[in-house]
């Protein structure tokens, strides 16, 4: 196993962010749950505790195994962390009322192997309502704002160090340097990169294939024509099958572009279905985009068993390539504060049920975006595909919204009275949207309604504002939206839902729409 140091994920925005920053230095990373065992981190060089919502004072505290802070290896809590650290040796924190949220001055008080070439006063990113206002006995403060916050501390005997910023946005200023500061404390081997990447994965893939086959899902885009490319490289076009499926999702002209993509890169192991029908059969009465991804996910492995019929090929003798990243694994359940975001296409059982059975190859499955497009550009790959506009598979199924009219998400009601709490001094009218949006809420990743305000003020602070009362007091939305009017002369101050679901028409009709709004990264334009 290569040197690692883990990310313990606490539900914080920036758990992927730390971790790809800090193979941006050269350390390789893997994210774990806070609750994992001192046995699983046991070969991990140092340990990084991520920022969380959840506040140390709380009674729904996310499961944390302390006895990870007794492992002799340098340990790093960041925002949350650092809270969870001092609270784990003694030190207080409480809720004083003036939390920092932004750009603070970071002035210091004592060494710590954190500064090194470090210039002091530092500007940091804040985003915090608790503070530690006891410093633990067994620490020392090494840096505060000018506000007073203790926002840095280190042990006195022990390599543990916190911080209440973030080092891992671009607005910490030296952020990169305390992070490196901290890997070489760790005494890692400084050799994770796309080229030591290539290398080792050369020589695992063809242990892992061994005298099998592979098709491959390919869907134009980036992930998958890069795992391609690798897979041709270490296979060879003779064990290796490439397959294009147009599930009716795609946009337009997407298939015949994507195809003739493939031909012009040489790819004579290409193969293409047009498996639309059986998809839009699969989803026709679905409205959870939830669902449609689980659905859509299992659907695909039906077809590559319908594929393997047709050309009469052995189940057996075929692995499945898929260009899974790291970032699926984990947002699908890999860590437990992570399940909350949304399923993965490419996650589903179906696709589980082949990796227990050692039927999957997933050659990118470690690797984040930027580092995939690093490796495409390493295989040879045009700027055309390694910066392709990202299109997963799922695709505009997703984006055409489905109703069943009168069916909504069961919390809705009383989402609205939350909102409508917050509105309780303006006139305007509210509506909860029966969709679900990605989004981020203070320090957590959501997957949550969005509210339409109508009839508001055309006033921009006064919507900012209450966006953001909106966003921070109901945590059941996640994005407010403005409706600005109909395509009509009445403006209608109520929406009315209808039963609408993903059909052929309907995709049309967002295709040509989707061509319009996208014509500057449009693969035909």
């Amino acid at each position: 196993m290569k040197d690692f140091i883990a990310i313990l994920d606490f539900g914080s925005q920036y758990a992927h962010l730390i971790a790809k920053r800090i193979r941006h230095i050269g350390a390789y990373t893997k994210i774990f749950s806070p609750s994992s065992s001192e046995a699983s981190l046991k070969k991990a060089k140092g340990i990084v505790l991520s920022g969380g919502p959840a506040s140390v004072n709380s009674s729904n505290l996310p499961e944390f195994n302390v006895k990870l802070l007794g492992l002799k290896k340098p340990i790093l809590g960041l925002c949350y962390g650092h809270q969870l650290i001092a609270h784990s040796f003694g030190g207080s924190i409480s809720n004083t009322g003036k939390g920092e949220f932004g750009k603070a001055i970071l002035a210091h008080k004592s060494d710590s192997p954190l500064w090194k070439n470090i210039s002091f006063p530092n500007q940091v990113w804040m985003s915090h309502q608790d503070s530690v206002t006891k410093c633990p006995e067994e620490f020392e403060v090494t840096a505060e704002t000018e506000t007073g916050s203790l926002a840095a501390l280190k042990h006195r005997q022990l390599p543990i160090f916190t911080l209440q910023f973030h080092p891992e946005v671009n607005d910490t200023s030296q952020g990169r340097i305390m992070l490196k500061n901290f890997v070489n404390a760790c005494g890692i081997n400084l050799r994770w990169s796309m080229e030591t990447f290539l290398e080792d994965i050369t020589k695992s893939l063809n242990n892992e294939v061994g005298s099998k086959k592979v098709l491959m899902f390919l869907s134009g885009g980036v992930d998958s024509s890069v795992a391609f490319a690798l897979l041709n490289k270490v296979l060879g076009q003779n064990n290796l099958l490439g397959l294009y499926i147009n599930n009716g999702f795609m946009r337009k002209h997407e298939s015949a572009v994507i195809l003739k993509m493939y031909s012009q890169l040489g790819y004579k192991n290409v193969k293409s279905r047009n498996y639309s029908s059986f998809f839009l059969e699969a989803i026709k009465s679905q409205f959870d985009p939830q669902i449609k991804r689980k659905i859509i996910g299992a659907t695909f492995i039906k077809m590559r068993d319908r594929f393997l019929t047709e050309l009469n090929l052995n189940h057996e003798d075929w692995m499945l390539g898929q260009g899974t990243l790291y970032p699926d694994i984990i947002e699908s359940g890999g860590t437990k504060h992570s399940e909350v975001i949304k399923s993965h296409h490419n996650r589903v059982e179906e696709v589980l049920v082949l990796d227990s059975l050692g039927h999957l190859i997933e050659p990118l499955k470690e690797l984040y975006k930027d580092e995939v497009r690093q490796l495409g550009t390493l295989l040879g790959l045009p700027e055309s595909i390694v910066w392709r506009h990202p299109f997963p598979g799922p695709g505009l199924s997703i984006n055409v919204l489905c109703s069943r009219a009168n069916e909504c998400f069961p919390e809705m009601e009383i989402t609205l009275k939350k909102v409508q709490n917050c509105l309780k001094d303006c006139a305007c009218d509210q509506q909860i949207l029966p969709v679900r949006s990605v989004g981020v809420q203070g320090d957590q990743r959501t997957y949550a309604s969005p509210v339409a305000l109508l009839n508001t003020p055309r006033d921009w602070d006064w919507l900012e504002n209450k966006a953001t009362r909106i966003t921070n007091e109901v945590r059941s939305v996640n994005r407010v939206v403005l409706y600005l009017g109909s395509n009509t002369n009445e403006l209608d101050t109520k929406f009315h839902f209808h039963k609408s679901f993903c059909s052929k028409d309907r995709l049309n009709l967002l295709r040509e729409a989707d061509y319009i709004a996208t014509k500057r990264d449009h693969p035909s334009s």
